[in-house]
């Protein structure tokens, strides 16, 4: 595995590989890697011929009272990960490499950003989108894999490849969990032991839902009440929101109905962490 920093060594590096054929790989990262990230490069190693990580913080997509300032870091532990992984090329830019002077340039994706993540944390995806637009930009990729558990995120850059007719192909792969169904997530550190063993209610909720609408209950507003109540029985949840939606197009639903494909999405603070999980079903008579 190869590390590189700069933009310039990497599209050299890249260009090779270009020029001989071979289709290339991208997994977008902010570090702190878990076993969700070493499935995607498992994923991209399956599809295709030279995998690029990138390890970026990105501040365009924080706000300023989150937690950009102690976002987890560990770049020796994440360079040994990656290798260990069959990274190829590992992509370590600084702030400055990415942003040499402040951004005067900003993409932003409508209508999907405006419900969920997007409401509780303004300007999140524009930060989003502008960064891979960017890592798209630098790296060129083939494919381009991205974790479900950010499904509205996933939601978002797929607009945004369709709409600036972006050439990549993008890859949703499915949520990685522990064994005890806790979303794999980089914040997980975070958690107290008390906090941790609580936030075990978001997968529990989850597949309540799933077990309602399998059992065909097809008011929302039952499903989604049934479920804040099953969360609030932990002391330490805080909601920040828990909504059923038609996916990918984020648009609201009084009542689900055959063959509507959705997404069950929930944001819940524990302490200062804040969690996000979901499942997307389509639904069956």
């Amino acid at each position: 595995m190869i590390t590189i920093s700069t933009i310039k060594e990497l599209r050299e590096a890249l260009s090779v590989h270009k020029r001989a054929g071979k289709t290339i790989g991208f997994v977008p990262t902010m570090g702190y890697l878990h076993d969700g990230h070493l499935s995607l490069v498992e994923r991209a190693k399956s599809e295709t011929d030279v995998v690029v990580m990138s390890i970026f913080v990105n501040p365009l997509q924080f706000g300023p009272n989150e937690d950009y300032s102690v976002y987890p870091r560990d770049l020796a532990r994440d360079q040994k990960l990656a290798e260990s992984a069959g990274v190829h090329y590992l992509f370590t830019p600084s702030v400055e490499e990415m942003y040499p002077r402040p951004m005067l340039t900003n993409i932003s994706v409508h209508n999907i950003t405006e419900a969920l993540c997007g409401l509780s944390r303004p300007g999140h995806f524009d930060g989003v989108a502008t960064v891979v637009n960017k890592l798209f930009n630098i790296v060129g990729p083939h494919k381009a894999f991205f974790g479900q558990k950010d499904a509205q995120q996933v939601a978002v850059i797929e607009q945004m490849v369709y709409d600036l007719q972006i050439p990549v192909q993008i890859v949703p792969c499915p949520i990685h969990r522990e064994k005890d169904g806790l979303a794999m997530s980089s914040r997980n550190v975070f958690l107290s032991e008390e906090e941790r063993s609580q936030a075990l209610i978001l997968s529990r909720s989850l597949t309540r839902a799933e077990q309602m609408i399998a059992n065909h209950q097809r008011d929302v507003d039952v499903i989604c009440n049934e479920v804040r109540n099953l969360i609030q029985s932990q002391p330490l949840a805080e909601i920040d929101y828990v909504e059923l939606k038609r996916y990918p197009e984020m648009s609201d639903i009084e009542f689900v109905k055959t063959g509507d494909r959705i997404l069950f999405a929930l944001a819940v603070k524990f302490g200062r962490v804040r969690l996000i999980d979901n499942v997307i079903l389509t639904v069956m008579d």
